[in-house]
Formats: C-alpha cells, structure tokens, sequence
C-alpha cells in the first residue's frame, strides 16, 4: 500500500492523550487552566503564558514522573493502531508538543514512536523545579512550524500534521495537508481553518489514507 504522506506529525496533549499535561501538574489551578485554554484557542501567544505557566506550577521531577503515568493511561481510543499502520505501511512518525519532554518520551516508547520533539526540563540534584530549555522553539509561537520545516529539509516526501491547538495550526503552511482533530476538545479556530476535522482516529485514519 502507497500512503500519500511521508511524514506524519502528531501533537500529543488533547490528540493523542485526553489530557493537558500542564493542567494535571497544575491540580486544577484555574488561572493555569485559563492560560493553557487562552494559548491553545490562539487568543494569547505560548511565549506569554509558557514560562509563567512553569514558574507558577514548578514541578518537583516526581511529579513530572507521575504525569508521565498519567499520559499512559489516558491514550485516545484508536492511537496505537493509527500510529502502527501508519509505521508499518511506510510513514516516518514524529510527535511535536511544548509538552515536557521527560513525561512524553514514556508515552512514545509504549507508541513505539521514535521521534519526539518536546521541551526538556531542568532539575536540581533533589528534583526540585530549575527551567526549561529555553533554546526550545516548541515554547514560542510559531515553535511546531520551525520543527515541521526542520525535519523536511532533511527528509524529503509529502506530509501532514494533526492536532487540536492554535499552537497546531500554525504548522499548516508546512504541511501539505493540516488535519484538525476534535475528538477531545473542540476549537472553533481549528475546526475552521483545518483542511480537514476528524472527530474521532478512525477518521484521522480515514483522512490519511491508511
């Protein structure tokens, strides 16, 4: 089987997973949850809300382990099957989140996925919160559109990105096909200017001609 694209870009939080990481660190704090829903609707730029986000939550390495946990048991129905048709008919898998790296390389090992683009973050000697990698383009608006080009100078083939966020769709110009995906939280931003919007995997599959 010929698939259409070469490359196929995931977001994770609220695409691949039902969660958004940073809001289960933040218990629920709702000023937090506030920024994340503002940020991912488009209506503030991630540079303005990443950092304070950290620096507010602060997460000991612990909790990032326990988040990490939470992201395996909180996989989309339909993902892992996706994700091994799309591998085993060809297709190059990459997940590209401002997600924290630590957390998401647990769930891309269990997705046998092999290319993760995430923001590290930096611990002291007892786990208490330092940074993040501030170098990460994933923590500015536009970072997804900066890693998608990266990854297509190097590999050459048709592509497509799927996510949920504004942080998504400002990938869209450097993908031949945008899908937006609904099937966790709906955003009218997404779904408008999506080229395609798939409710559930099986019409993400459907859309990738898998």
């Amino acid at each position: 089987m010929s698939l259409p694209y070469r490359l196929v870009f995931f977001d994770v939080d609220s695409t691949l997973v039902t969660i958004e990481g940073i809001d289960v660190l933040a218990r629920g704090d709702p000023e937090i949850v506030r920024l994340t829903e503002a940020a991912m609707n488009g209506e503030i730029p991630l540079d303005e809300v990443y950092a304070r986000r950290l620096e507010m939550i602060r997460p000991t390495a612990a909790d990032v382990d326990a988040l990490a946990q939470r992201y395996l048991a909180s996989i989309v129905d339909g993902v892992p099957e996706v994700i091994a048709e799309l591998q085993r008919a060809g297709a190059i898998v990459h997940l590209v989140t401002a997600g924290i790296e630590q957390a998401i390389l647990p769930l891309a090992e269990a997705l046998e996925v092999r290319n993760v683009h995430a923001v590290r973050l930096r611990f002291a000697a007892g786990g208490a919160y330092e940074d993040f990698d501030r170098r990460s383009p994933l923590t500015r608006a536009g970072g997804k559109s900066v890693v998608v080009r990266d990854v297509r100078a190097r590999t050459k083939g048709k592509a497509a990105f799927v996510g949920d966020g504004a942080s998504d769709l400002e990938a869209k110009p450097a993908v031949d096909r945008f899908i937006g995906f609904g099937g966790v939280r709906e955003r009218a931003v997404v779904r408008e200017n999506a080229d395609a919007y798939a409710m559930t995997m099986e019409g993400v599959r459907g859309m990738l001609n898998v």
